[in-house]
């Protein structure tokens, strides 16, 4: 479904430690950016219906259904520079992508 890097595990983990107890880290795909798309990671203890849980490496990824429709293949890196440290993705699905990185669009159908 989708791939971390060890630099994004090792980030994932990181700002998981800084979260309350049974928390998830949460991958979506929503409406917005100058793509179209946007990619939002966040911290979650509740799991919605549809919800899908992924276990990869030490912790657990929830993605909501539609977010699934996109995220196929997805690849998620981070990399530092002398601009800060970013999250970086890379999705086989998209067919053009936004000057920030975090913002694309695809072909696929809108499910939102």
């Amino acid at each position: 479904m989708i791939h971390l890097s060890p630099a994004a595990v090792s980030e994932i983990s990181r700002l998981q430690a800084k979260q309350q107890p049974n928390t998830h880290f949460r991958l979506s795909v929503k409406p917005g950016g100058c793509s179209g798309w946007f990619y939002d990671l966040s911290f979650d203890k509740q799991m919605g219906v549809g919800d899908r849980l992924f276990d990869i490496d030490s912790f657990q990824v929830v993605i909501d259904a539609e977010s699934c429709n996109y995220v196929d293949g997805l690849v998620i890196d981070y990399s530092e520079d002398l601009m800060g440290g970013g999250f970086r993705f890379h999705n086989p699905q998209s067919v053009a992508t936004c000057g920030c990185g975090n913002s694309f669009s695809t072909t696929t159908p809108s499910v939102f």
